[in-house]
């Protein structure tokens, strides 16, 4: 099991990284960042995809959907942005957030890297 900061660590070694934050989607609030940059403040993008994620909740909750979202995909021009909901008692309101290269990152691989370190993720 690894503890929240070796899990982001660990997410920084999929190919294509920028940057990944554990974010707090009743909140807005990021509780671990690793990564991003100048042309890439992980505190906003986490607060603005706290946003999409509430939304797409109360849209499935609308739809009548008995169904847990595994990720979220945004794909800009030169960047892929995933959110992956955690599924475990610890993790209910959490979410990692981590945007990618899109020339440098294989999507399919991210997602299983990112459902691995999930998975190991002890909070």
């Amino acid at each position: 099991m690894a503890d929240m900061d070796t899990a982001l660590k660990e997410c920084m070694t999929i190919e294509g990284a920028i940057g990944v934050a554990l974010v707090d989607y009743t909140s807005g609030m990021s509780l671990g960042v690793v990564g991003g940059g100048k042309d890439l403040d992980l505190t906003v993008a986490a607060a603005g995809n706290t946003d999409v994620v509430r939304a797409k909740l109360r849209t499935l909750e609308m739809l009548g959907l008995k169904e847990a979202i595994e990720d979220i995909l945004i794909t800009l021009d030169s960047q892929y942005h995933l959110i992956r909901l955690l599924t475990g008692r610890a993790g209910k309101g959490l979410f990692l957030y981590i945007a990618l290269n899109r020339s440098r990152a294989n999507l399919a691989m991210a997602r299983h890297q990112l459902r691995k370190i999930e998975a190991e993720m002890e909070l």
